[in-house]
């Protein structure tokens, strides 16, 4: 191994550990459990709490119009699109979910329109003043200015060299994938999306890898987790249910990337290019630990200027604010709607009553709906099944399949279409209800066990 100054070794080390412990290691804050960055998060929501959902509506409006006037803005194909350009010019497609959001933005705020839009079940859910458009414009802000800690000084390096041998061939994903899963499911789901985003469009992930690694493992925070038990009245059953959840989040690991559609996207790169290799081999005299220590330093190094580091932060934010939280009060808000004003969620779920019946799951024909009503919102499923659902076994059932299935079109799901990860409306579908089918019988195994 290649000898380092102090100064790059400091530059590796302290910037990373603060990354890590901003956004992965969880705090006793109060009287509840929090990474540093929510916590920041939450704090300064609640500060602007208040002005949030019109200053939301004004920055959604900003990109609907910004996007709609990039669209009639050829291409200059022989000079690199400026930021603002990759802030605006999208597909027509993404154009008019832009608009769409910022009519209901508008809908929302000043209560226009039908009260379906503007309820606060539906679009008022997701902007009102701690609503999660207004949350996520908080949280984007630390997660983007921060993201860089854990990003540009060598961290990814290390551990995408030191985990390769266990990501690889369990999940078929690079060693670096292993920050993301663990950004996740220790902080946040919304973060560890974002954390992949942002490694997909710098070229370190292929189609496949950002699409596997976005819907496979931005799972609930272990926080949000014990809001769920709590809300079906089963908290003192959160060490089995929480055993669970991760149990089975690691089985869909295994299952999801090898299965239609995620193991039908491309091995090539955003730019087009085709991933031709995966990991590199260990060069002659060094181990995983001194490769991936030397792979860090090599890239700390690169980052010696501030003012880049910083540059880079601000642009995250603004990609953020842009790009993702329009897309998540438009499809928010369709999905809420859907659930909350028409019985499509029952009739859907009714090829789910059979099933529970097999599995010998009591008042199935009420979990049915239950089972297919989380791909709106994650917290759906526990808050309707609450007063609805009487049997222990149930509500077990209810609230662990609603945390393993991850695909939330008013957060996760929606978050996303947001990005430029190549995953569409029908894939989310797909992978839901996938997801739900795998998860079904072992959590009602489970279940059984307890109950």
């Amino acid at each position: 191994m290649k000898k380092a100054s102090l100064s790059n070794w400091l530059l590796f080390l302290i910037p990373s550990i603060i990354g890590v412990i901003l956004f992965m290691i969880p705090l006793k804050i109060g009287d509840s459990w929090q990474v540093p960055i929510a916590f920041l998060a939450d704090k300064l929501s609640s500060l602007v709490e208040p002005a949030m959902p019109f200053a939301a509506m004004v920055l959604i409006i900003i990109s609907a119009v910004g996007s709609v006037i990039f669209l009639f803005i050829p291409n200059d194909e022989h000079s690199k699109p400026s930021f603002v350009q990759t802030l605006f010019k999208v597909t027509p497609f993404w154009t008019l979910t832009r608009v769409v959001g910022a009519v209901f933005a508008v809908m929302v705020t000043y209560k226009l329109g039908p009260e379906a839009v503007w309820s606060e079940n539906t679009g008022g859910l997701l902007l009102s003043p701690d609503g999660l458009v207004s949350f996520l414009y908080t949280i984007f802000l630390f997660a983007g200015l921060f993201l860089p800690l854990l990003l540009n000084f060598g961290l990814l390096e290390f551990f995408g060299t030191m985990m390769v041998k266990i990501m690889r061939p369990l999940f078929k994903l690079p060693g670096r994938s292993s920050i993301d899963a663990l950004t996740s499911w220790v902080g946040d789901g919304t973060i560890g999306v974002l954390l992949t985003s942002k490694q997909y469009e710098d070229g370190h992930y292929s189609k496949r890898e950002a699409a596997v690694i976005a819907t496979t493992f931005s799972i609930v925070s272990i926080t949000f987790s014990l809001v769920i038990i709590k809300t079906v009245g089963l908290e003192n059953y959160f060490v089995p249910f929480y055993a669970t959840v991760a149990v089975v989040g690691l089985v869909l690991g295994l299952i999801m990337p090898r299965i239609y559609p995620l193991s039908k996207k491309p091995d090539e790169f955003i730019d087009g290019s085709p991933q031709t290799g995966t990991e590199e081999s260990l060069p002659e005299g060094y181990s995983v630990f001194t490769h991936g220590i030397e792979n860090a330093l090599v890239t700390a190094d690169k980052n010696r200027a501030p003012g880049r580091i910083v540059g880079d932060g601000f642009r995250n934010v603004l990609d953020m604010w842009i790009g993702v939280a329009p897309i998540v009060m438009a499809f928010g808000t369709i999905a809420t709607m859907l659930a909350e004003y028409t019985s499509l969620f029952s009739i859907l779920g009714k090829p789910f009553v059979p099933i529970l019946n097999l599995l010998g799951i009591p008042e199935a024909a009420d979990a049915g709906a239950l089972m297919v009503v989380g791909i709106t919102d994650m917290f759906l499923p526990a808050l309707l099944a609450d007063g609805m659902i009487t049997s222990p076994l149930t509500l077990f059932v209810v609230a662990t399949i609603s945390v393993v299935q991850l695909i939330y079109l008013s957060e996760v799901g929606g978050l996303i279409l947001g990005t430029k990860i190549p995953v569409n409306i029908w894939d989310l579908i797909v992978i839901f209800l996938l997801r739900t089918l795998i998860a079904l019988p072992i959590v009602a195994g489970v279940g059984h066990l307890l109950f």
